[in-house]
């Protein structure tokens, strides 16, 4: 449920509001805003009398949040989230690009296409170091040497870098090295992983299954944020369908919906939903036409002899014209780039 708080209300009220949550045997998650608190009392609540709360000094409304997803859910959160990520805001009006390799072969080839990247536009990093693969005999990635290249490659460029977790165990070792977690397709119902990953404070790319519902999505990135993680953006990466021509079908149907649900950012992945880099720009554009706040898109600077998806890999060149494309369509529906000149 939702306790609002009466304006002005002190830290000591608020205070036993939390103490009464924790009472009930429920977890409190406090948005302050510059007039107003609201405490959300999140998990299995609702044997627990409104009244309890209504009653407390400085609540001025008790509200039940109707979905299932509780701190995901827009109810809870009207206005959208915005975070910070060196140097550029996540969920505002200006929309960061995203882009690098599916993995990590060498630091020569990272070196290369970061700076490449950037040139084009580019405000983020993104790279495989542990590569979750179908078949257990092709390449798994560099592991914490390909962390070294990645942190060397921020380094060199400014770029923060986001790189994918795919194991609990892994977590301690790359939070020493990486700015945002990417968490894949196939982790999004690893649950213990999405626990402890809510446990850290790192920013999380959190991407959707490849059969899973928009529910079934936000139910799970509630395992992050019900850990104190708020700093969490939702990517539509195309989901598994009858059709064949391409990889997965992006649901772009997706992006709306989604920034109707929740106050969660939005980023589009017209690699993966593709799979082929003929349609990459295609859907890049049609992404931030619906919505989205943010693009990640591989690149390689090789693409024929990439070790991992060269197919849907654009050249430093084509991304350097889709970013002046998907610039365009920015513009159109009033938002823009972020700026590399302008950081926060």
């Amino acid at each position: 449920m939702m306790i609002i708080m009466h304006p002005g209300a002190p830290k000591e009220q608020v205070s036993g509001v939390i103490a009464e949550i924790e009472k009930q045997k429920l977890s409190s998650h406090v948005i302050e805003g510059v007039e107003q608190t609201i405490i959300g009392a999140v998990g299995d609540g609702h044997y627990v009398a409104k009244e309890i709360f209504e009653a407390l000094p400085g609540v001025m409304s008790v509200q039940r949040i109707s979905q299932p997803y509780k701190l995901a859910s827009r109810q809870f959160h009207e206005q959208d989230s915005v975070f910070q990520l060196d140097g550029f805001t996540i969920g505002e009006n200006q929309i960061p690009i995203i882009a690098g390799p599916c993995s990590v072969e060498s630091r020569e080839q990272i070196l290369e296409i970061a700076q490449s990247v950037k040139e084009a536009g580019a405000n983020a990093l993104r790279g495989g170091v542990f590569k979750p693969r179908t078949s257990p005999y092709a390449f798994q990635g560099l592991g914490e040497e390909g962390l070294e290249y990645m942190a060397e490659a921020r380094e060199k460029t400014g770029l923060p870098i986001v790189v994918e977790v795919m194991a609990v165990s892994q977590i301690k070792m790359m939070e020493k090295y990486v700015d945002v977690f990417q968490l894949g397709a196939r982790n999004m119902q690893n649950f213990n992983l999405l626990r402890a990953i809510g446990e850290t404070r790192t920013p999380v790319l959190f991407k959707r299954g490849m059969s899973a519902t928009i529910e079934e999505m936000l139910m799970a990135s509630e395992y992050i944020l019900s850990g104190g993680n708020t700093k969490v953006m939702l990517c539509e990466r195309g989901i598994r369908t009858f059709e064949t021509a391409t990889r997965n079908t992006t649901d772009i149907n997706a992006i709306p919906v989604l920034k109707k649900l929740t106050h969660l950012p939005v980023i589009i992945d017209p690699s993966h939903s593709t799979g082929d880099s003929a349609y990459v720009s295609a859907i890049a554009k049609a992404g931030v036409a619906a919505g989205a706040d943010g693009v990640i898109v591989e690149v390689h600077n090789d693409p024929a002899h990439a070790i991992s998806d060269g197919k849907q890999s654009l050249t430093p060149e084509a991304f350097a014209k889709m970013v002046k494309q998907v610039k365009a369509i920015a513009e159109a529906v009033d938002r823009r780039l972020v700026d590399q000149h302008e950081r926060v």
